[in-house]
């Protein structure tokens, strides 16, 4: 089955341009601030962590400064583990959960561990509520050397001197109805392919490495996500988002040949959530929970099995 309304931007079966990704930048409106919402929460943290302004973007006469926070006392004797959300602008738990991560939990590995959160790789794109960045890519598809998407390059220009040191690293996502309802759609149109649609899971799933699995440590994760939210069940055909569900709530991806942030470094343990806030049974509150429950549990397994 493929889409019967096009995308009201481009020609069927034609990749997008210049003229039709300023047609898409054009209906793209700010809907809430990075700065209020992001940039003040960060301000009272830090006095707790050491905060890095690792990079910026200017799109049209905007500034977007990137922020990352590390543990205050840094000791280059113990395993790096590395939060990430935001990734996708859209996706506001993973943002607001990493958030209270910090707040709530991050001093809680002093001495035993480096913690390095990044609330939000995408800025403009928070703010529009988008999965691209204002060139209409998508930066969990570009996590590479000379990457075309300018956030994706500077998440991984900070990572990569500690890349051999990083011993986890926990990608905070949503899957949402919008994937159906706009995302997917616009991305077929920009690429120029048919729209197939797809089914939406309800609940939180977790996405592994499959060059490289950890079965284990994604189980301990989704166990203690399973007192906070539901876990998605697998579709009729036994898969989520078209991949084959390996275990309860988890599927796997090559994470470092596609490009995704949990791939960046060669971290033995890496994941990437997926909170599904459109569900009737979760709160946004309940999400942000879920992400944190997710990112303890997480660095919870890796200290304890730090050799695999």
């Amino acid at each position: 089955m493929t889409q019967s309304t096009p995308y009201p931007i481009g020609t069927p079966g034609t990749p997008w341009g210049p003229a039709e990704v300023e047609a898409w930048r054009a209906t793209q409106q700010k809907q809430r601030s990075y700065t209020d919402e992001v940039v003040k929460a960060i301000d009272p943290l830090r006095a707790s962590f050491d905060v890095e302004e690792y990079g910026s973007v200017d799109y049209a006469g905007e500034h977007y400064p990137f922020f990352a926070l590390r543990t205050r006392h840094w000791d280059d004797a113990l395993p790096v583990m590395v939060v990430t959300g935001g990734v996708h602008g859209y996706e506001t738990s993973g943002v607001h959960g990493a958030l209270q991560f910090l707040r709530e939990h991050a001093n809680d590995y002093t001495g035993r561990a480096n913690v390095l959160v990044v609330p939000c790789v995408s800025p403009w794109a928070y703010e529009r509520i988008h999965r691209w960045n204002f060139d209409a890519i998508d930066p969990n598809r570009n996590f590479r050397d000379g990457s075309p998407a300018a956030e994706s390059a500077a998440l991984v220009r900070l990572l990569a001197p500690l890349a051999d040191n990083v011993l986890m690293h926990i990608d905070l996502h949503e899957t949402t109805d919008t994937d159906e309802s706009e995302f997917r759609p616009a991305l077929a149109a920009r690429d120029g392919k048919d729209y197939e649609p797809g089914e939406v899971p309800d609940g939180f799933y977790l996405v592994d490495d499959a060059d490289k699995p950890q079965p284990a440590f994604q189980k301990a994760v989704i166990e203690a996500v399973a007192k906070v939210t539901h876990i998605a069940p697998a579709d009729a055909n036994g898969e989520i988002i078209g991949s084959p569900e390996v275990a309860h709530g988890v599927i796997e991806y090559a994470l470092k040949s596609l490009g995704l942030c949990a791939g960046i470094t060669p971290a033995r343990y890496c994941t990437t959530t997926e909170v599904y806030p459109d569900s009737p049974r979760a709160t946004p509150k309940e999400c942000n929970d879920a992400q944190v429950a997710a990112v303890r549990a997480a660095i919870d397994y890796a200290l304890a099995h730090p050799a695999g």
